[in-house]
């Protein structure tokens, strides 16, 4: 059954079907990754309709996914093209799940926001995507992004 609501999710997500991609996550539901941090429903929920509204050449392949009903895991990858610079992002991740009454109720990305800084931005994230000064910048751009998107979207409210 978790095996199964993982691979839902990442076959939605190839599709871009955003909304079948919400209707996996569990009421209280949250989601961390390097970028947007701690998320809470309303926003994962968001985040992922934003996402995938950006991401016109976007491509999503996911494998080894390993369950159990309570936790899980699954390695993916996405590529591409970063919305605000226009250069190809190439990023691999490792997803943990926890569940409950059948649904995600918290989901961990982890991945190497140094090497996502190098190719979104170029060579300034090559040369500092590992200071505090440009992963803060990272991270409050991502943030006010999905401000704006929930503003811009009363179904989130």
């Amino acid at each position: 059954m978790s095996r199964g609501l993982i691979e839902k999710f990442y076959r939605s997500f190839q599709r871009k079907d955003w909304e079948t991609m919400q209707l996996c996550y569990h009421p209280e539901a949250t989601f961390y990754d390097p970028v947007f941090q701690a998320l809470a429903y309303r926003e994962v929920k968001a985040m992922w309709h934003m996402l995938v509204l950006a991401g016109k050449d976007l491509s999503v392949t996911f494998n080894s996914v390993e369950a159990t009903e309570r936790r899980g895991s699954c390695h993916w990858e996405a590529t591409y093209s970063f919305s605000r610079t226009g250069k190809k992002v190439h990023n691999i991740i490792a997803a943990s799940f926890h569940f409950k009454e059948g649904k995600i109720v918290r989901h961990d990305d982890a991945f190497d926001l140094w090497r996502w800084s190098g190719m979104a931005l170029g060579l300034s994230g090559k040369l500092l995507g590992w200071s505090p000064m440009i992963r803060t910048k990272i991270r409050a751009t991502a943030r006010k992004s999905l401000s704006k998107f929930l503003l811009d979207h009363p179904e989130y409210q």
